[in-house]
């Protein structure tokens, strides 16, 4: 199995639980060494990325090295996390991958995407194993085993 440097933890954020449940499998599939978080809510992603609310006392819970977040999400939605993600302090993002997913075909999203510094790319879903194995390569150094 696969480990990475800095990659503790995938968090999904997506207010639809069969596409976190389909995205935890892909991401097992990928034999990469990776704790799996399910989030619902934009909000809640907040709370687990800065120990708040009902995550207070979490700091020894594995840290996340990639987000997939949803863009569409009711409430808060993928754009409004981001303005608040970026308003965090270093502490809570550092060396983190935002990948926003979506299933539109609005290319202001792309755009839109392109222009937040904090979001290494922009997917379709649902990711595949491809996907994810791509972006673990390319943001994380591989850990070899003696």
């Amino acid at each position: 199995m696969k480990k990475y440097k800095d990659l503790d933890c995938v968090l999904l954020v997506d207010d639809d639980i069969s596409t976190n449940f389909i995205h935890r499998r892909i991401v097992e599939n990928t034999k990469i060494n990776v704790a799996v978080k399910e989030i619902t809510s934009a909000k809640e992603a907040l709370d687990y990325l800065t120990y708040s609310g009902k995550y207070e006392h979490t700091e020894n819970a594995p840290k996340a090295g990639i987000i997939f977040l949803d863009i569409n999400m009711p409430g808060m939605n993928g754009w409004d996390f981001m303005n608040e993600y970026q308003k965090l302090d270093e502490k809570h993002k550092a060396r983190i991958v935002v990948v926003m997913l979506t299933t539109s075909l609005n290319p202001d999203d792309e755009l839109h995407a392109a222009k937040v510094k904090e979001i290494a790319t922009n997917l379709h879903k649902p990711i595949n194993m491809e996907a994810f194995a791509t972006i673990g390569n390319k943001y994380f150094e591989e850990i070899k085993e003696n």
